[in-house]
């Protein structure tokens, strides 16, 4: 899992993130509120952890944006213990969970996975476009009574796209995200495969959901 870490404490940062990595997750960490919402608004996180008191922009003000946006990206919040108030605003905001400091590590891992658990059930698991069916979880994917066998590349490619609908990916985030390493850019890698994942998904019709961007990139386009 890709986790976001916005926490301005640096020791208390590299505490975490030495935790998570040692659980195999990896991890990016901010140590400024305005730097973290660029990072939240642009990039996909499977979980962010947020301290709310930040240099520039505030905890609770990162996740306002991000839930007015309809970004529904986990947020875990870390919290002073005392603070009771900005935790109850914090889960009225949308926040899945919260961490009242000090807390130990092991307990933000099993957060993390709690969250995770909660947010990939099955019905938020399955994402429907027109007759398009796609579960997140099983990794079925149907258009209409036709059952479409995707690749681990092209069902990868395809939930990138899905979870963010109409938002334009460059080529370099789709292969960052998708392939997990740096490339040529030069390479076509990217647009050879949206092109099996077209021919997959649509066969020979005009019907065109996955759609080029011109001298930008590609987005998910619902029906």
């Amino acid at each position: 899992m890709n986790i976001l870490v916005v926490e301005d404490e640096k020791s208390v940062a590299r505490l975490i993130k030495k935790g998570l990595e040692e659980q195999g997750f990896c991890v990016e960490v901010s140590h400024n509120g305005t730097d973290a919402h660029v990072l939240a608004t642009t990039r996909q996180y499977d979980v962010i952890v947020l301290d709310i008191m930040l240099p520039g922009r505030d905890g609770l003000s990162i996740l306002r944006s991000l839930r007015q946006q309809r970004n529904a990206v986990p947020v875990i919040l870390l919290t002073a213990r005392s603070e009771l108030n900005e935790r109850i605003e914090g889960l009225d905001l949308g926040a899945d969970d919260y961490l009242a400091k000090p807390f130990y590590v092991e307990e933000l891992i099993s957060r993390i996975h709690a969250v995770v658990r909660r947010t990939s059930g099955a019905p938020s698991s399955i994402f429907q476009a027109g007759d398009l069916t796609v579960n997140f979880v099983t990794r079925e994917v149907k258009r209409g009574d036709r059952s479409i066998r995707l690749t681990a590349r092209e069902f990868g490619l395809l939930e990138y796209l899905m979870r963010s609908p109409d938002r334009v990916f460059t080529r370099t985030q789709i292969i960052e995200h998708v392939w997990g390493y740096d490339f040529d850019p030069n390479t076509n890698l990217v647009d050879v495969y949206i092109k099996r994942l077209r021919k997959k998904i649509c066969g020979d019709s005009d019907d065109d959901i996955i759609e080029t961007v011109r001298g930008v990139g590609y987005r998910f386009v619902k029906p």
